[in-house]
């Protein structure tokens, strides 16, 4: 029998929770936010959110897994010019955290990150599995593993900026005046 209040683990139990995660980690970040606070936002049992993830590090990468699929920011970009792909790169992560349950976990991660080193740990080695394994390929320079870091510092600094401090400038500035002014940058680290 289930307490009163809560529901039981129907079938969407899992997607509700995931969607409470999202918004909590984003919100608050890793650190700052427990297994407790998500199941009183996704109004089920504590118990619930161990039965299905296991743990809150399981929670947090589900909901990454689940929202984010970088590899897909870099398809194609073997195929095109280097400046194409630059392009690409910076109008493809913009429209990934236009989408709100995308950028809720993107933001908790990198805010997590400032304060946990578990969280820096995810977010270097999603850094890792994602974004430099797909653009070290394009790059032909002995050091393209720290090109490819700064490509992933431009995108994360916009993310800071515009989403967590929402600085005025960078925070108004449409999708296409932020792919006119930082492609060339990518582009920079690419060549």
């Amino acid at each position: 029998m289930s307490r009163s209040g809560r529901r039981p683990g129907w079938p969407q139990t899992r997607d509700d929770i995931l969607l409470a995660a999202r918004r909590s980690f984003g919100a608050r970040g890793y650190d700052a936010t427990s297994l407790r606070s998500i199941a009183k936002q996704a109004d089920v049992d504590p118990a619930l959110l161990v039965h299905y993830f296991g743990t809150k590090e399981a929670l947090f990468l589900a909901a990454l897994e689940v929202t984010m699929s970088p590899m897909s920011m870099f398809d194609g970009l073997a195929t095109v010019s280097i400046s194409e792909a630059a392009t690409l790169i910076v109008r493809r992560y913009l429209l990934m955290l236009d989408q709100e349950r995308t950028r809720d976990v993107m933001l908790g991660l990198v805010r997590s990150a400032v304060s946990s080193e578990r969280a820096a740990t995810m977010l270097r080695e999603f850094l890792g599995q994602a974004m430099l394994s797909s653009l070290s390929p394009l790059i032909d320079h002995p050091d393209r593993q720290l090109r490819a870091s700064l490509v992933a510092a431009q995108l994360i600094g916009i993310a800071m900026l515009r989403h967590v401090v929402k600085a005025d400038a960078v925070a108004s500035a449409s999708n296409e005046e932020l792919v006119s002014r930082v492609a060339p940058v990518i582009e920079a680290y690419l060549r």
